[in-house]
């Protein structure tokens, strides 16, 4: 049934409910909130056959689907990321409130229920099954937020330390934010791009003013509201949700995905919030080989190139995600199995479990840039200064991936890095074969010793598993995978906010500065027989704005602002740079 719920302050949501013809017993509710809509509207039904949501209809799962304020066919004004109102009096409304009201009229009003709610969500519902885990309603006694939005601009979506994510960024908010007068059931349309090479169209639309003046003529509230916001102030620290993540009651899984390209930070620090703020909370984490929402769309045994020999998604659903609301809403079975932290190792291609995380028994060791491309565990023994540079370019950014293509890819995350490596605008570390295999959990620190010509640089640290010469999976390999360089992890940090990324501050040119950053979490062998990589370099485009390595306002600067620099990594004795990794003992 489709139903209106009225909220606090009169405000109206649009529902669909899925009722059991079961009645010979109560069941429990599971709910998702979204701004993605919960059609299909009238007498047409949610497309849970796609997913393995069935699973609960098999379990008589009351499944409550609702457009949140200002979305679809419910009322009210859409805010994103609304902030959470930790003050809140009479009709004063949130996300969390919104969820408290919708829950506390399931109870009431629907047959047959057990007055037991379940809430779980895939990346910007992530956010909103967040949001119900602050609602305190009685009711709410597990959730579930995956893969969920957190900080759009510390590492999600949007930007990652203070780097802004153009691609996604564009693309979601062309059709995401369109105007919307009236409530609808209609999708907004897509944006139609008058090139198929993202690459191309994003370098000749050139600065970031431009998109705006040539396709949203400030008709796309969020971007514009974005780019009035350049640093981390009061405006983005409302929306990060970590810092509201105390007291909370109900049983908490978080899952994500480890090659998850859109929040992957979500994940790894919502739990990470919650482990340190309320630290009574029965708090679990989930982190598979997967892309965003992987573990729900298909069997998660391969991203683009790479294999992980198993059906990783199937094994959490019915290992984790269905036993958990089964045990906190049913009272059915037990969560024995679900420990602390279920992480997946790739590189082994094995499940493994924790009491907590990062495990107890790692090591923090630094893995040392040295001259020539090597890359050991040892301190560079050079007294005079030496240093590898390269020439940035914006005019000619080093793309994000090999290929021509429109849609930014998912594979990207595990993509063979060989076409980077030959660019002379890429630095390339690696080490000599591994003897054995070494087990990297937890975060990966980049510490860079740096200089520039300019006043401004991006500094974009990879961290690539170099196979053997002669590897193969099969005699059927459709790509060449032995060198094959994967790409376990990488990310960008905006030079100017290397000290703080509430006051950026301009390089001094030619003066040797630390830019140190921290990356979302890994867990990956790397066996023996391989080797390790690191790249350094000050573009990944169109994946990344373009930095004009000036420190003028990135957002509305121009384009004769671009400009070249020489930028120079230093790894000397008293120079030297590294990047830091936990390894199991």
């Amino acid at each position: 049934m489709e139903k209106y719920i009225t909220m606090r302050d009169g405000i109206n949501l649009f529902t669909s409910i899925y009722l059991p013809k079961d009645a010979s017993e109560k069941h429990p509710m599971l709910m998702m909130r979204t701004p993605y809509s919960c059609k299909k509207y009238g007498k047409e039904f949610y497309p849970f056959w796609e997913r393995y949501y069935t699973k609960y209809l098999k379990e008589h799962y009351i499944m409550v689907i609702q457009d949140v304020r200002g979305r679809y066919m419910s009322e009210g004004q859409f805010v994103n990321v609304r902030p959470f109102n930790n003050k809140k009096t009479n009709n004063d409304i949130d996300e969390a409130s919104d969820t408290y009201d919708a829950v506390d009229w399931m109870v009431k009003n629907l047959p047959n229920n057990n007055e037991k709610v379940g809430v779980f969500g895939i990346s910007y519902p992530g956010f909103y099954s967040t949001m119900a885990a602050l609602s305190n309603h009685p009711a709410v006694k597990a959730v579930s937020p995956q893969a969920p939005v957190t900080d759009w601009f510390m590492g999600d979506d949007e930007h990652h330390n203070g780097a802004f994510m153009l691609m996604d960024a564009f693309d979601f908010y062309s059709w995401f934010e369109q105007p919307r007068p009236k409530p609808t059931s209609i999708d907004a349309k897509n944006f139609t791009y008058p090139v198929k090479d993202n690459y191309q169209f994003f370098l000749q639309t050139g600065a970031l003013q431009h998109f705006n003046k040539k396709y949203f003529h400030d008709s796309i509230s969020f971007w514009n509201d974005m780019m009035q916001h350049p640093n981390y102030d009061g405006w983005w620290k409302a929306r990060n949700a970590r810092v509201h993540l105390k007291n909370i009651q109900p049983a908490m899984l978080i899952v994500g995905g480890l090659f998850d390209a859109e929040d992957c930070f979500g994940a790894w620090n919502t739990y990470k919030a919650i482990e340190a703020q309320s630290p009574n909370t029965n708090n679990k984490i989930v982190m598979g080989p997967w892309f965003h929402g992987q573990w729900a769309k298909n069997k998660g045994d391969h991203l683009g190139n790479i294999q992980f020999e198993v059906n990783t998604s199937e094994w959490y659903v019915d290992n984790i995600e269905i036993p958990f609301f089964n045990y906190y809403l049913k009272g059915k079975g037990n969560v024995d199995q679900i420990k602390e932290a279920n992480i997946f190792f790739t590189g082994e291609n094995k499940w493994k479990h924790f009491s907590q995380w990062p495990p107890t028994d790692i090591e923090t060791k630094p893995l040392y840039l040295h001259n020539n491309g090597y890359l050991n565990w040892t301190i560079p023994t050079e007294n005079k200064i030496a240093y590898s540079a390269y020439i940035s370019d914006p005019a000619k950014p080093v793309p994000y991936a090999e290929n021509v293509h429109l849609n930014r890819t998912r594979e990207y995350m595990t993509d063979d890095q060989r076409f980077a490596s030959r660019r002379p605008d890429v630095l390339t570390f690696q080490t000599e074969t591994l003897n054995n295999d070494v087990t990297l959990t937890g975060p990966v620190i980049a510490d860079l010793m740096v200089s520039t010509t300019g006043t401004d640089a991006d500094f974009i640290v990879k961290l690539i598993d170099v196979f053997p010469d002669n590897f193969q999976y099969t005699n059927t390999d459709k790509y060449v995978m032995g060198g094959y360089q994967m790409l376990v992890r990488g990310d960008v940090m905006r030079g100017r906010y290397r000290n703080s990324f509430e006051k950026p501050e301009a390089f001094i040119p030619n003066k040797i500065t630390e830019v140190k950053y921290t990356m979302p979490d890994i867990a990956h062998t790397f066996k023996k027989g391989h080797r390790i990589m690191v790249q350094v370099q000050s573009s990944w485009f169109p994946l990344v704005d373009r930095n004009p390595q000036k420190f003028v306002d990135i957002y509305h600067c121009n384009d004769e602002d671009f400009q070249k620099a020489t930028i120079r990594i230093y790894h000397s004795k008293k120079w030297n740079s590294k990047i830091i990794l936990s390894i199991m003992r």
